[in-house]
C-alpha cells in the first residue's frame, strides 16, 4: 500500500466542492476576520502591539480556525464544542471592538460596521450549531 493510498479519503466521503469553506458561518467569520485585520488593527497605536492588537488577531483567527476544526471532527458533539469556542472568539472580538471605540482608536462608522459583521457571524454560527445539534439528535434515533 502506498503512502497516497493511506491518506486518501474513503470513496464518496469527500467532496472537494463542499468543505468548511462552503459554510456560511465560516464565510461570515472570514469577512469579520479580514475586517479586523484590514480596518481595525491598522488604526491602533503601536503601543497596543503586545496587548489589544495581539488579542484581536488571535480572536479573529480563532473564530475561523475553530469552525474549520469543528467541521473536520468525526463526531457531531466534538464539532459543536469547536463551534462554541469560535462563538466565544466572536464575542471576544465584540468586546475588543468596543474597547477600540472607547479608547478613541476608531470612530462610530467602523464600530457600526464591525458590529454588523459580528452580529451576522453570531447569527449564522448559532444557526449552524443548532443544525448540528439536530443532526446529532437524528443520529441517535
Amino acid at each position: 500500500m502506498s503512502a497516497n493510498e493511506i491518506f486518501e479519503e474513503p470513496s464518496g466521503a469527500y467532496n472537494k466542492e463542499k468543505d468548511f469553506t462552503s459554510l456560511y458561518c465560516w464565510q461570515d467569520a472570514r469577512r469579520m476576520k479580514l475586517f479586523f485585520y484590514t480596518s481595525i488593527v491598522p488604526k491602533l497605536p503601536i503601543s497596543e502591539k503586545n496587548n489589544l492588537i495581539n488579542q484581536i488577531k488571535r480572536a479573529a483567527v480563532s473564530a475561523t480556525a475553530n469552525i474549520a476544526e469543528g467541521y473536520g471532527r468525526f463526531h457531531y458533539q466534538e464539532g459543536i464544542q469547536f463551534y462554541r469556542i469560535a462563538r466565544g472568539s466572536i464575542y471576544e472580538l465584540k468586546d475588543h471592538l468596543i474597547s477600540c471605540f472607547d479608547l478613541n482608536y476608531i470612530d462610530s462608522v467602523l464600530l457600526n460596521e464591525g458590529m454588523d459583521l459580528i452580529e451576522s457571524s453570531k447569527i449564522k454560527l448559532n444557526g449552524y450549531i443548532n443544525y448540528t445539534k439536530k443532526l446529532k439528535q437524528n443520529q441517535k434515533q
